[in-house]
């Protein structure tokens, strides 16, 4: 496996103009998404159980986009301790709070499950491509690796990166958006048409 990258130099991290940025959006969305929200603040109690609420699902949502995050960079080949350094941690605190699960195959029925490791965002789609052509199709992944099944029927993969509204119209196309995190970006599927025809429209890799 190649060596974590990252593993001495100083971690990236945002300007002060970014993170106020970012911060200001995460605000904005609270105060400005539930109808009426900010108005109600001058002369209504309840509107403050809102705000709570609303607080609550942006703090989880934080959460599990630093959580998937920390996955991604890890995906990219970047050292616990590159990561430890970036969030404030140790080396094994980062670990101990963001490493996923080894790789499970899981119960594959009738079909035969592989799990390929290790991968890297770098290299993982050219794997799956070539899988892909032999009838392999992905039905999990996880920092570094993705299970996939066999079936008779050559597979297209592709990895789309995160935006409202997008699920929808991959769905039409025949895509099947494969179980798993899906920020920064997603992983879909869908078997290959004898033909050649009903290719993606439009939609970059």
């Amino acid at each position: 496996m190649t060596a974590p990258v990252g593993s001495g130099a100083p971690a990236p991290d945002l300007t002060a103009d970014e993170a106020a940025a970012v911060r200001d959006a995460v605000a904005e969305a609270v105060l400005g998404t539930p109808s009426g929200l900010r108005d109600a603040l001058e002369n209504d109690p309840d509107a403050y159980l809102r705000l709570v609420a609303a607080s609550r699902v942006a703090a989880e949502q934080t959460s599990q986009l630093l959580r998937e995050s920390v996955a991604g960079a890890r995906a990219a080949g970047h050292s616990w301790d590159t990561l430890g350094r970036l969030l404030g941690v140790s080396k094994q605190a980062a670990q101990q709070r963001f490493a996923a699960a080894a790789p499970d195959p899981g119960d594959p029925g009738p079909h035969e499950r592989r799990v390929l490791t290790p991968l890297t965002a770098f290299d993982e789609m050219s794997v799956l491509e070539r899988e892909g052509r032999a009838g392999w199709h992905v039905v999990s992944y996880g920092p570094l690796y993705h299970v996939v099944e066999a079936s008779s029927t050559p597979w297209e993969h592709r990895r789309v990166p995160w935006a409202v509204g997008r699920r929808a119209r991959w769905e039409a196309g025949g895509w099947q958006q494969v179980p798993g995190p899906s920020f920064p970006w997603s992983y879909w599927k869908r078997p290959v048409r004898r033909d050649g025809s009903d290719r993606p429209q439009g939609e970059s890799s």
